[in-house]
């Protein structure tokens, strides 16, 4: 098995190369090698649907481990062929990363998702609110999370926390199931 490219930047060169191309290329030839791109990926998507169908029929397990590899699954989520929506992968990203979270004593609320937009919104909890390198535990570990596991997730807010209650005073907080964790790993997704 040959070693795996750098994924990443593979996909960067090939924006580049589309740049340089529509830049130096008369229009039609860069309409032309656009709709080769598109018609290729259509062919690709397809071949990759009936993978999934064929496997699905045959192998169910292998389907799981179509979505556990990050490569396949990605390239799943691409076609839309993923079977979890972007709410679901979008929540199992988070709690993937709470036990990272939770070693600093804090934690992470999804407050609301927007598929159209490809947008999130976010509070950090605990610890991690107002903790000065909370932006940059949210762009390490929360934000890669996401990313990863939604990649038409563009853009990551985080909302301000409200103000503390007045002593004395308690607000009723509803929050949804948390997983109870033995040991907190050193790294996300450890």
């Amino acid at each position: 098995m040959r070693e795996p490219q750098n994924l990443r930047v593979l996909g960067d060169r090939m924006e580049q190369m589309l740049d340089d191309l529509q830049a130096a290329a008369d229009p039609r030839t860069y309409e032309r090698a656009e709709e080769l791109l598109r018609l290729i990926t259509e062919l690709y998507g397809a071949a990759l649907e009936r993978v999934v169908e064929v496997a699905a029929a045959n192998a169910p397990g292998v389907v799981a481990a179509f979505l556990d590899d990050d490569l396949i699954s990605s390239l799943l989520i691409v076609h839309g062929l993923h079977p979890d929506g972007v709410d679901a992968r979008v929540q199992r990203a988070l709690a993937d990363v709470r036990p990272f979270l939770a070693q600093h004593g804090g934690d992470v609320e999804l407050l609301e998702l927007d598929p159209d937009a490809g947008a999130v919104l976010l509070r950090l909890l605990g610890s991690c609110d107002g903790c000065p390198s909370s932006a940059v535990t949210l762009q390490h570990a929360v934000e890669r999370a996401i990313t990863e596991a939604a990649p038409e997730i563009v853009t990551i807010d985080v909302a301000e926390s409200p103000a503390a209650p007045p002593p004395g005073v308690t607000i009723p907080v509803t929050l949804g199931p948390r997983a109870v964790y033995d040991t907190c790993p050193s790294e996300v997704g450890a």
